[in-house]
């Protein structure tokens, strides 16, 4: 593989450091050519570690233009890699007239790199801008970047995530901690916690919070110091200020390190970083390798290295008196320190690494490439449609399946879905989304595709809403008219309550759809009942059984920001508000109290749906005087299930909330409001259920009993589920031979 970079060559920071780590590793396996637009410090740094560098001069873009596009051809390179500005510019001039594809990688928010210079801004950051729209495809140095641009329009399945990666070789013994500190100008002695960060002293920084959290930290630990490497505009403000806050003598402004930053690591506490915009910064993984204690704004790809109260602290950007606090904890506890430390830099030095980086980057080059050659077709990919984009975790976990199972039969297949919610679909999923309010764009996707799927769930059904059920219908209808194979996936039906409907489903169905997969018996009679018999018709399982939990951390992550602690025994309930339900909930309370006297399990409240299961989990909690727990947002599906994981027994009204502690093999007891609950645990063979109308105090009770004694004995369960684990990959099967057709 031989692979072009083009940068300007006056890049310094993080940027600088990602390109020439990363090129010095690729030539290990490939071809990776640097040409820089102008000689310099990067040029020769990059020469010094062997990188193949070449420069490439003047303000005259079209004969630069031509220059490399000669050099491009002449030397057979596959691939225009662009890093900054000038190089995007150049990149996306460049595509027409070698027919190669180009990519950029993001290093930083274009609308802040020239923040303070609005003429820069006006001519770079606007070219930036306009270039960067016109490449083939983006790398966002984190997902937080690739978020941003995306959330401003850029195309959702033209992106890729990398993370900046360090080498974690043993640093070597750096010498006297306290000689080096007090070298530095700082006042320490034998029982200072040493805070540091190193940084440029300019406003994308915020270094005020840094002083200002300090100050606020100091008062609680006096034990603290402060030390800022980095020099800039903004240091006799921030001088001032730790003066007119009392901790002049506590923080030293160390100005530029030199001779290498492994010294300056090795002598600190604690690493922190304030600032109101990341990518991904080294600072951060750089502090790992020493195995610091970490604290950091909740900015860019930060979130995807610190796990909150696991492995670090993250707090939101501009908020001193949540950094005060979290290092005056860090400050006054040895032993936290050293376990934040020591798991960060597990988690660092095996999903951040050097190698790891490199290892994405070819991954990366590889599906480009893959995806430049693919044959164009007329129609290609698939428009997925369902109640998706609505805040609850059922519907979207099973979009999340369909999508991964969609990739496992082809990873270049273009896919669009409808959406309640298009933006948080595009950034959640990095798919192309409309609103399904926008009619025109999804015929027009239909036209395209050639496979229209109605994605999982009860959505032919008319008890919560007779439209949706018009709509899902016409959509399948139009689909059809628009020239795509129609599947109906995974899914469960009904009930459909009026016979005008019964009648419209079935006509609507019949004339259609190709072939319906269903992810339990009771909707195949349900079909029958209805008159739908020529669409082939296969019994499966619902798509969101083939999903993952998340790795511990993850999930420990979620627990510990919603109160949880992490080793706890607990009994979850999972409500919802439904015909009849403000009149049980106060049993489901007096069960959550039985449960703690009798086994010892805390009640954990759990929200599928986070905007209206809240409310329901709150209304069964009132007057509960015993310790209960609310997790009224869980995050995505592995957290969810992450969470479910850690729970002895499950009470559930919500049919996920059971599907997702099936698939770990957790005790169930279901509350049914809708047939599709008791549906699904008799197909897994479970019979610890009861209908919503007729619940008891005593045939709550009663289950929970139940449920607890068969924690001891999960392997019916399990079983069950395997099997409908591998009975769901009909789907799959169903759709590959449709995209074949």
């Amino acid at each position: 593989m031989k692979v072009i970079h083009l940068i300007s060559g006056g890049d310094s920071g993080g940027a600088k450091t990602h390109v020439l780590s990363l090129l010095q590793n690729l030539n290990k396996t490939i071809t990776a050519q640097l040409v820089c637009f102008r000689d310099g410090p990067f040029a020769e740094e990059a020469r010094a570690l062997d990188i193949p560098t070449e420069i490439m001069g003047g303000n005259n873009i079209p004969r630069l233009r031509r220059q490399l596009s000669a050099y491009i051809k002449e030397s057979g390179y596959q691939l225009i890699h662009c890093h900054g500005s000038r190089a995007n510019m150049v990149g996306a001039l460049l595509r027409s007239s070698t027919g190669l594809p180009v990519v950029s990688t993001v290093h930083s928010d274009y609308k802040l790199d020239y923040m303070g210079r609005p003429l820069s801004r006006l001519t770079f950051g606007t070219i930036n801008a306009w270039a960067l729209r016109r490449l083939d495809y983006r790398i966002g140095v984190s997902d937080a970047m690739v978020d941003l641009l995306i959330d401003r329009g850029f195309a959702p399945d033209r992106f890729y995530t990398i993370y900046n990666g360090i080498d974690f070789t043993p640093a070597s013994i750096q010498g006297d901690r306290l000689a080096y500190l007090c070298s530095l100008g700082a006042d320490v002695d034998e029982n200072s916690v040493v805070v540091g960060i190193a940084a440029r002293l300019n406003p994308v920084k915020d270094m005020s919070t840094l002083v200002r959290g300090f100050a606020a930290g100091y008062q609680k630990c006096p034990r603290l110091r402060l030390v800022i490497a980095g020099d800039g505009e903004e240091r006799q403000k921030l001088e001032s200020l730790a003066k007119e806050l009392g901790v002049e003598k506590q923080v030293t402004f160390a100005g530029w390190i030199s001779g290498g930053m492994d010294r300056f690591y090795s002598a600190l506490d604690i690493n922190a970083l304030t600032s109101l915009s990341e990518t991904f910064p080294y600072a951060l993984t750089e502090g790992a390798r020493f195995h610091l204690a970490t604290v950091a704004t909740a900015v860019g790809g930060i979130p995807y290295l610190i796990d909150t109260g696991v492995n670090g602290y993250l707090f939101q950007p501009g908020d001193w008196e949540a950094l005060g606090e979290h290092l005056a904890a860090m400050g006054n506890d040895d032993a936290l320190r050293k376990s934040l430390g020591e798991k960060l830099y597990e988690k660092a030095s095996t999903q951040f690494s050097i190698q790891k980086t490199v290892d994405t980057q070819l991954h990366i080059y590889e599906e480009i490439l893959r995806r430049h050659a693919r044959p164009k077709h007329n129609r290609d990919g698939v428009v997925i449609c369902g109640a998706y984009g609505r805040g609850n975790a059922g519907d979207d976990a099973i979009l999340e399946a369909i999508l991964q199972e969609m990739r496992s039969i082809d990873p270049d297949m273009p896919v669009t879905v409808l959406s309640k919610d298009p933006k948080s679909t595009r950034l959640t999923y990095r798919v192309r989304s409309v609103s399904r309010m926008n009619i025109p764009a999804w015929r027009s996707a239909m036209k395209q595709a050639k496979l229209y799927i109605n994605g999982g769930g009860s959505l032919i059904q008319d008890v919560t809403s007779r439209r949706s059920l018009w709509f899902y219908l016409h959509n399948i209808r139009a689909a059809k008219q628009a020239g795509c194979k129609v599947q109906m996936y995974g899914c469960g039906i009904g009930p459909v309550t009026r016979e005008n409907h019964r009648k419209l489903a079935a006509k609507v169905l019949n004339q259609y759809v190709d072939v319906i997969t269903l992810r339990e018996p009771d909707s195949l009679a349900e079909l029958r009942a209805m008159g739908v018999t020529v669409p082939e018709t296969v019994l499966t399982a619902d798509p969101a059984l083939t999903l993952h939990r998340a790795v511990d951390d993850a999930t420990d992550s979620v627990l510990l920001r919603a109160g949880i602690p992490t080793e706890g025994r607990y009994l979850c309930f999972a409500l919802r508000k439904w015909k009849g339900f403000e009149e049980k909930a106060p049993l489901f309370g007096r069960a959550a109290r039985y449960a703690y006297e009798t086994y010892g399990l805390t009640p954990v409240f759990v929200a599928v749906e986070k905007h209206q299961d809240p409310g329901a989990n709150q209304l069964a909690a009132r007057g509960l005087d015993i310790p209960h727990y609310f997790l009224d947002d869980a995050g995505g599906a592995g957290t969810i299930i992450g969470a479910f994981s850690r729970m002895e027994a499950v009470v559930s009204m919500r049919l996920h909330a059971l599907i997702f502690a099936a698939g770990q093999g957790i005790p169930l007891a279901g509350v049914v409001y809708d047939p599709k609950v008791s549906a699904f645990l008799r197909y897994i063979g479970q019979d610890l259920f009861t209908d919503l109308e007729v619940l008891t105090e005593e045939n709550l009770r009663a289950m929970i009993d139940q449920a607890v004694a068969r924690s001891a004995h999960p392997e019916t369960q399990e079983a069950a589920v395997k099997q409908l684990q591998e009975m769901e990959q009909k789907n799959v099967e169903v759709a590959r031979l449709l995209l074949e057709m």
